[in-house]
């Protein structure tokens, strides 16, 4: 909870305000599941964090964003809500460090894989991860268009 206003400001400086969690989101997230956000940091500053909860849900679903009671910590996918990197410190491989963290980290518990919605020019950005993209989501969230990825650990073998 310490991170709190660190996590807001870069959320807020990475996401137009509908995109963006409030704080008021953050903080019910970071209290129901503290362990489902991945932080990285450069002398004590957070300059990059991915986060999200685990369900058993196939798909990443607009109420996900705003009710942190939906998580299940055994769920059998780990959906990522926000991939954020400080704008003082895009460009430079944070996210994808933090990406690469997050994916084994979620194989390593025994997940089927991860979920994400993403916008059309980010589609190749996640792809490298092995992300398939499927399609425009049902999603409206912030009145965008988005795409589902999806990393499923069975075919990565």
């Amino acid at each position: 909870m310490a991170d709190l206003e660190s996590l807001s400001a870069i959320e807020a400086a990475c996401f137009p305000p509908a995109e963006a969690a409030s704080s008021y989101e953050l903080q019910s997230r970071l209290t129901v599941y503290p362990d489902f956000f991945w932080l990285l940091t450069e002398e004590q500053t957070i300059i990059s964090f991915i986060n999200g909860f685990a369900t058993d849900c196939p798909d990443l679903t607009d109420d996900m964003y705003a009710d942190a009671t939906l998580h299940n910590p055994n769920g059998e996918w780990q959906m990522i809500f926000g991939v954020d990197t400080d704008p003082r410190f895009q460009h430079r491989g944070h996210a994808s460090t933090l990406m690469h963290a997050v994916i084994e980290d979620t194989k390593a518990v025994g997940r089927r894989g991860l979920v994400l919605t993403c916008k059309e020019h980010l589609i190749g950005f996640y792809q490298r991860f092995g992300y398939i993209d499927e399609g425009v989501s049902s999603s409206t969230h912030g009145n965008v268009r988005w795409h589902q990825m999806r990393l499923t650990f069975d075919e990565m073998n």
